[in-house]
């Protein structure tokens, strides 16, 4: 029984790391490659089939147009995958300036909305400075009334 747990964990490790494996996830996230790929096993494949097809050998690799038009084909597809398999997988892009610019949008916002002073100094940037206002009355404050006199 030990054993078909062992067999069993190392199948999960294998595909656990053929997932992990760059190349393979540069051959799944890659359309380019893959169409490569393709392209230089059917061009094979043709130039095969033409060279198998009963004919001398020496015939078809001197005198057949098409073979080399295949066997040309093949071979630079198969250069632009090892060219892409060489780079490695892609780089995924994290989002960049606008990723950047987002951050410092909220920043500003958090900021601004916890401290009072920041607030103050945004407000006196954007609309001028407060004056400093003191109210003096130009009016004269009216006459105490006087207690009535009292005739004895």
């Amino acid at each position: 029984m030990a054993k078909k747990a062992t067999k069993g964990a190392t199948a999960a490790d294998a595909v656990a790391a053929v997932r992990e494996n760059p190349y393979v996830q540069r051959f799944v996230d890659d359309d380019e490659l893959r169409n490569n790929v393709l392209v230089a096993f059917e061009s094979g494949r043709s130039a095969y089939g033409r060279l198998t097809n009963g004919k001398p050998a020496q015939k078809v690799l001197f005198d057949d147009k098409k073979f080399h038009k295949d066997i040309t084909k093949a071979a630079d597809a198969l250069k632009d995958v090892g060219e892409a398999l060489k780079e490695g997988p892609k780089k995924k892009r994290k989002g960049g300036i606008g990723r950047l610019v987002l951050i410092a949008i909220l920043g500003t916002i958090i900021a601004l909305a916890v401290s009072e002073d920041l607030r103050n100094k945004v407000l006196d940037l954007l609309f001028g400075a407060e004056e400093e206002f003191e109210y003096t009355s130009t009016t004269t404050p009216a006459p105490a009334p006087q207690p009535a006199a009292t005739g004895s």
